[in-house]
């Protein structure tokens, strides 16, 4: 992997999730540099940011987020929580094996370990070929093979953990989606936007007088993804999908 692909992610993740661009500081890179350093996963440096970022989201706050500082404390968090996890890997299975050693508990999984592999196998696949088909290269396209990249590290992850975490996975599965789904609407024109959101909303128009106003609108904003993916060959992540 490029040694910046790391430190770029991190970057755009953060300035994605502040909703406006701020160049970060020297403190801030130098942050980055020590979880680097200490072998934070990128994934999980992703995680933690989301995760702060939903937390701040959760209460009115006067301040807004100035600094990556402000994800210090849950990035390391969630490092120390994956550290656990990786305890009682076998040195194959960090090589890449499904082998585990003696013990390895996968009864907690909802699924399978191995049909849980298999689906983001899947869906690395599919995000490889939306961007094969693409006829430009633009956000959208960057976008999938980010994504791509770092499912394929999710996955080797999940491989080789000897406890592997379905609901941490989920969590970053989302935080992957919410990144396409904003590429794909800031792909489109204008037109092709108001054109798609009328479609929508004529779809659900024999539903409108029963829907109270906020569901609707959220609705209509679900189906408008939901036509959006399809029309472009963006799969759904999340495990719900399995």
């Amino acid at each position: 992997m490029n040694y910046f692909y790391y430190f770029t992610e991190i970057e755009d993740t953060f300035i994605r999730r502040r909703g406006r661009h701020l160049h970060l500081s020297p403190l801030d890179w130098s942050l980055m540099e020590s979880w680097k350093e200490m072998g934070v996963p990128m994934h999980v440096a992703l995680r933690g940011i989301e995760r702060a970022f939903d937390s701040y989201e959760s209460k009115p706050r006067k301040r807004s987020v100035k600094s990556l500082f402000y994800c210090q404390e849950e990035v390391e968090a969630q490092f120390a929580e994956w550290q656990d996890s990786q305890v009682g890997a076998s040195a194959d299975s960090k090589n890449g094996d499904h082998a585990l050693e003696e013990g390895a508990d996968d009864s907690h999984l909802p699924f399978s370990r191995a049909s849980i592999l298999e689906h983001l196998e899947r869906v690395r696949g599919a995000l490889r070929q939306a961007y094969d088909k693409r006829k430009r290269r633009d956000d959208l396209s960057d976008a999938l093979l980010r994504a791509a990249a770092r499912l394929n590290e999710l996955e080797e992850d999940f491989k080789r953990a000897a406890r592997p975490d379905a609901e941490r996975l989920e969590e970053s599965l989302t935080g992957l989606e919410k990144m396409l789904d904003e590429a794909l609407l800031k792909s489109l024109s204008s037109s092709e936007l108001t054109q798609a959101r009328a479609e929508a909303e004529e779809q659900l128009q024999p539903y409108r007088s029963r829907m109270e106003r906020a569901i609707f609108e959220q609705t209509l904003d679900n189906l408008l993804l939901k036509s959006l993916r399809a029309a472009h060959g963006l799969p759904r992540l999340s495990l719900f999908y399995l």
